[in-house]
């Protein structure tokens, strides 16, 4: 336990966002709004966010973008694409700079989930912070933004993870002892 009752009140509260997004009411209202030939995943979801925001900006999306845009290794953003290939929310085709590198964009359906999912998530935020004055949202909205740009600018160091696993299997030990 930290001394510190703010950092356990935050890290409490963050520990309880955790699903905000990956709701299963939210992954269904989505799904059901764009029926396709596998059921929507939450992988997927990341996905087509992800190569529909990288795409914005007109240039090309390729697997090292969505990597670093999801906070992922490349291996494990090479499979979540293919998965969204797989599904139909993603297309592959070869990068006009260079074969070797495939381009990725958004599919109709990909499209349509991306547009759905962020019309709910919207709807669902409104309705939550409707009683907020605006200039609650707004120093939320401020400070929530700093907190994320913080965190994707200094991730945790796997290391620390161990060390929780360490430290609890050291607990488990030195109460199986007693």
């Amino acid at each position: 336990m930290t001394d510190d009752p703010l950092l356990s009140q935050i890290g409490t509260s963050l520990f309880r966002l955790r699903r905000v997004w990956a709701r299963p009411d939210l992954m269904r209202k989505v799904g059901a709004q764009n029926p396709g030939p596998k059921p929507l995943q939450l992988s997927n979801l990341m996905v087509v966010t992800a190569v529909g925001r990288l795409g914005e900006a007109g240039a090309e999306v390729t697997i090292g973008a969505v990597a670093e845009r999801l906070e992922v290794d490349p291996s494990t953003a090479s499979r979540l694409v293919g998965h969204a290939i797989d599904a139909g929310y993603v297309s592959r085709r070869a990068s006009a700079s260079d074969a070797r590198r495939a381009d990725l964009r958004l599919t109709e359906p990909g499209r349509r989930v991306m547009e759905s999912a962020e019309r709910h998530r919207s709807a669902y935020l409104a309705e939550i912070m409707r009683s907020w004055p605006e200039s609650d949202r707004v120093e939320f909205a401020r400070l929530l933004t700093a907190f994320a740009d913080a965190i994707s600018g200094d991730p945790m160091d796997p290391s620390r993870i161990s060390e929780i696993f360490s430290e609890a299997e050291g607990a488990e030990h030195t109460q199986r002892v007693e």
